[in-house]
């Protein structure tokens, strides 16, 4: 694979990493000093990047424990729509969205598309958005501003059409990879640390496709679950005694 499985993880993405795992988002700094030590990183180095990511915005400080501020907040619930997401039985309809406005901006463009990728819907050609109809959520407010919407349904094989839309292979392919690699990182909490944070990026990317449209051996929900047990073993951080 093109990837690698094991990409080194700064000080900053491993503390967001512990937060967006923890429900609610905020932990003690003794906490999260203790688990970044177990993760290679001295406290000094934990320290600083809490201060930075304060500085930043990225945290809230409350006497001596951090919070995710409410942007990283929202990221945190799209993160967990894709771990354990609101499907709805799939009866071969697609949803199609066309975008009919035009003298919009370049950043209202940009942000609509951000935000259709986000809800998994894949663009056919400049303007038509589609994905199949087996997700239980709306279409926003601003897409329907600009936008005509309708659920459809393909003449030709879906499943040719999804393999179109989306690179199935080889986003399954790394997947696989990154479940067969998990055993071996048992005797290095780091290393299973950076792995399973590979699992969370590439769960983003997940289209969620309905299992009648899925490759043999679709790795989506292997990895799910691997992340869950996971979070169960290790999160939330517990502060030292």
């Amino acid at each position: 694979m093109s990837q690698p499985l094991l990409r080194p993880v700064s000080a900053r993405s491993a503390v967001l990493t512990a937060l967006m795992a923890t429900h609610p988002p905020t932990l003690h700094a003794s906490a999260l000093v203790a688990g970044m030590e177990v993760l290679g990183f001295t406290e000094t180095a934990t320290r600083a990047a809490l201060s930075r990511m304060v500085t930043r915005g990225d945290l809230l400080r409350e006497d001596a424990a951090y919070t995710l501020s409410e942007r990283l907040i929202a990221r945190q619930q799209r993160v967990d729509e894709v771990h354990h997401p609101e499907t709805r039985p799939w009866e071969g309809t697609w949803e199609m969205a066309i975008v009919t406005a035009t003298g919009r901006s370049a950043a209202d463009r940009a942000a609509l598309r951000a935000q259709l990728q986000d809800m998994r819907v894949a663009e056919l050609r400049e303007g038509v958005w589609t994905r199949p109809a087996n997700l239980r959520r709306g279409w926003p407010p601003e897409l329907l501003a600009v936008s005509q919407c309708f659920e459809s349904r393909p003449l030709g094989d879906p499943a040719t059409l999804a393999a179109e839309l989306w690179d199935l292979e080889e986003w399954a392919a790394y997947g696989r990879d990154l479940l067969v690699a998990l055993p071996g990182t048992l005797d290095s909490p780091a290393d299973r640390f950076t792995l399973v944070a590979a699992m969370v990026r590439h769960l983003q990317g997940d289209p969620l496709l309905p299992p009648a449209l899925q490759p043999a051996d679709w790795p989506g929900e292997a990895l799910r679950a691997a992340y869950d047990d996971y979070r169960a073993s290790m999160w939330p951080m517990r502060p030292r005694d």
